[in-house]
């Protein structure tokens, strides 16, 4: 391919991908659904052209951490924080856990049916389909009330940070044992003092940077921190999601000392401009990753019949599980809420981040695909449905 092809193909996927965000606003159904669809489209016609493409799978686990990182931060930088909150906040990590903890459980029970591998790699596999996306279920959210939108945005956030560090611990540590959870509360106390010095740092720094360009740096030194942590098998969403939070709440904070240090004249309008450029970074970096995804799939092993029929199975358990411990955590109702529970950018990322020697045939990216395409599905059907019902009460 020429350099004028690669350019026209790249921004051509951009200008594809907001207009599909235009439908998604329209018609409820997810861009992530619409870009898988152009991947896998994009294929068929490169197969038939037989033209020739490099393994694009070499970088989508990077293209899809910048992404999920971008993401959640975007998604922090919305909330704002006052204790009236703290019930939703509670609610939404309640419901993360248990519906997390429930789903592994039960999809740990599937994947051994399917494989009869140990119970630790049933484990370790079961982990990554577990996991609500917040890639998907945050720009989803975008429609709900603001009620349930915090909550779809704190739920899938802490469903990806729990999800993290079960997954690390499992990878890390074979078997359970005192000095597994020593280490793993070790780690976790780590890594909220290096969010706290982030948070207080990156701040300071915002407010001392007087060069033109400095949104990027700050989000470099996010990626970089984000990036160090993750090496030594830290949590480090929970850096991005605190740092989110405190930047957008430092305004509350009353402490005069503080306010004289780090509360600045310009933080509102940097913090719009911050917001501004991690939604748009976060959506160019979407598009590539579910398009490569898409792209990468082999659609024909989805012909498979056992493996649509366990892939129907993990589908059916995972709502199941979520419509019965969201009934106990979410005294508002559960709808749309129980159908925005997608698999997607986190899932993946997870995936390709097993040991090899922990990866089983029978649970491979074809299975993936199908159950980060079907939960879309479930999700697009059950807000469109939601929304329509609503709107004949109203009437």
């Amino acid at each position: 391919m020429t350099t004028y092809t690669i350019l026209i193909i790249l921004s051509g996927l951009v200008i594809f991908s907001y207009l599909f965000d235009l439908v998604s606003s329209r018609t409820k159904i997810p861009s992530v659904l619409l870009l898988l669809l152009l991947g896998i489209g994009l294929r068929f016609l490169v197969d038939s052209l037989k033209i020739q493409t490099f393994n694009f799978l070499s970088i989508l686990p990077t293209l899809g951490t910048v992404g999920l990182i971008l993401i959640v931060f975007e998604g922090s930088l919305e909330l704002k924080y006052d204790r009236n909150k703290n019930k939703l906040i509670r609610s939404a990590f309640l419901s993360a856990l248990t519906i997390l903890l429930g789903t592994i459980t039960v999809i740990t029970l599937i994947v051994y049916q399917i494989t009869h591998h140990n119970l630790y790699t049933c484990i370790a596999n079961a982990i990554p389909f577990s996991v609500i996306s917040s890639a998907i279920a945050i720009p989803s959210a975008a429609a709900l009330n603001k009620s349930d939108k915090e909550f779809v945005i704190y739920e899938s956030s802490f469903s990806d940070i729990l999800g993290i560090i079960i997954f690390n611990f499992a990878i890390t540590n074979h078997s359970v044992t005192p000095s597994a959870f020593i280490g793993l509360g070790l780690s976790t106390f780590l890594i909220i003092l290096l969010s706290a010095i982030a948070c207080v740092v990156l701040l300071y720094i915002m407010g001392k940077l007087v060069h033109h360009i400095k949104f990027f740096l700050i989000i470099s030194i996010l990626i970089l921190v984000y990036a160090i942590g993750q090496s030594y098998h830290l949590s480090s969403l929970v850096l991005i999601l605190s740092t989110g939070l405190f930047l957008n709440n430092a305004d509350t904070i009353q402490n005069m000392w503080f306010r004289s240090v780090f509360i600045y004249k310009n933080l509102s309008n940097d913090l719009s401009q911050l917001y501004q450029l991690s939604a748009e970074s976060a959506f160019i970096l979407r598009t590539f990753f579910f398009v490569i995804f898409g792209f990468t799939m082999n659609i024909g092993e989805l012909n498979n019949k056992l493996i649509l029929a366990n892939g129907f199975f993990i589908l059916i358990s995972i709502y199941l599980i979520r419509v019965f411990f969201l009934k106990v955590f979410k005294n508002g109702g559960v709808s749309p809420i129980l159908f925005i529970a997608p698999r997607g950018l986190i899932s993946i990322l997870l995936y390709f981040n097993l040991p090899a020697s922990l990866k089983v045939i029978e649970v491979g990216p074809s299975f993936l695909f199908l159950v980060v395409l079907g939960s879309s599905i479930v999700m697009t059907l059950g807000i469109t449905l939601s929304k329509r019902k609503t709107e004949e009460i109203t009437v």
